[in-house]
């Protein structure tokens, strides 16, 4: 194919910069901090394709670890990837990964089991092991096991939201596989579906609980992030595209509004103009302000010797 005309491939060039500039200006950051901690880069070592699961587990699964250098104990998050409960792997988590990683934050990108061949619990269950694995490892790692959080998008955000608020409500979901160990200090949940009971009888929700909303309606309330706050759990950063058709803007907005009734503290950012695809692809600028709450949740200004200046978030 011919190479196209060099005013062709600036006009789009310009396009393109253009649209994300206003793609980076249209957000709404909704209960904004006036703090904004100014993070050093820190260089960090992977650790490929380690094994979390115990020996008898229905299948071995894997998970990359990301170590900052310098000294510790460092907090970690765990980072859990999308794709409908399906599909996908933890290759789509890798770029906020590593933006973790170099600002000081241990990581562990986990894989976890896929519907329909397993269903619900299946996957809050590796996640729990994960957490376990965490804590089994920190020492080694350099760890602090006592300053852990929790990052996904989509379906990887409702799988991490559960995991959190099923570990501080306690209950049927946080056994055999949950307890104390399984606790996050705090949550960073993207595209999250936090209402099944709003899906009705979609595919992918058939697929991940077995069954129509009229079929189970009591399975569907349990696997509902929503249906499980308490004033016991951690603070909350939710983000949302306001065009996401495949997971409506309701759900973060319903989510934020139960989370905060129980006084849980939260931060929400709207995304405006991008669907559930896209603000995951142009997701910098949230991911950005995640890392100052983690920075403020996790109270590590003063463990890092960083400097604090006044700033607003978008509204």
């Amino acid at each position: 194919m011919p190479a196209a005309p060099t005013s062709i491939t600036g006009t789009r060039t310009c396009l393109v910069l253009l649209v994300s500039l206003l793609m980076c200006a249209c957000t709404r950051h909704i209960n904004a901090p006036q703090r904004i901690v100014d993070t050093p880069d820190t260089e960090w070592t992977l650790q490929e394709n380690r094994v979390y699961t115990p020996a008898d587990w229905p299948e071995p699964l894997h998970a990359d670890i990301y170590l900052p250098q310098g000294p510790g104990p460092h907090p970690a998050v765990l980072t859990v990837h999308g794709g409908g409960w399906e599909r996908r792997s933890p290759e789509d988590m890798e770029w906020i990964a590593e933006e973790l990683a170099s600002n000081g934050f241990a990581v562990m990108n986990v894989e976890y089991r896929f519907a329909p061949q397993y269903r619900f619990p299946a996957q809050l269950h590796d996640l729990q092991q994960a957490m376990h694995w965490l804590n089994d490892n920190a020492e080694r790692l350099d760890i602090d096991a006592d300053r852990l959080a929790g990052f996904g998008y989509s379906s990887g955000a409702h799988l991490v939201s559960l995991l959190a608020l099923v570990a501080s409500e306690g209950g049927e979901l946080d056994e055999p596989y949950g307890g104390p160990e399984t606790r996050l200090d705090a949550v960073v949940s993207g595209g999250t579906p936090s209402d099944l009971r709003k899906f009705d009888s979609g595919e992918l929700v058939v697929q991940f609980l077995g069954d129509t909303k009229q079929a189970m309606p009591d399975r569907y309330a349990a696997a509902s992030p929503v249906t499980h706050v308490t004033p016991q759990a951690p603070p909350f950063f939710l983000f949302h595209g306001g065009w996401d058709s495949l997971v409506p803007l309701d759900h973060a907005t319903d989510f934020q509004a139960t989370l905060a009734a129980d006084g849980v503290a939260t931060e929400m950012m709207i995304l405006r103009w991008r669907g559930h695809i896209l603000t995951f692809l142009t997701s910098h600028q949230a991911v950005d302000a995640a890392i100052q709450f983690l920075y403020r949740q996790l109270e590590l200004t003063e463990d890092l010797k960083i400097s604090v200046v006044e700033g607003e978030g978008d509204d």
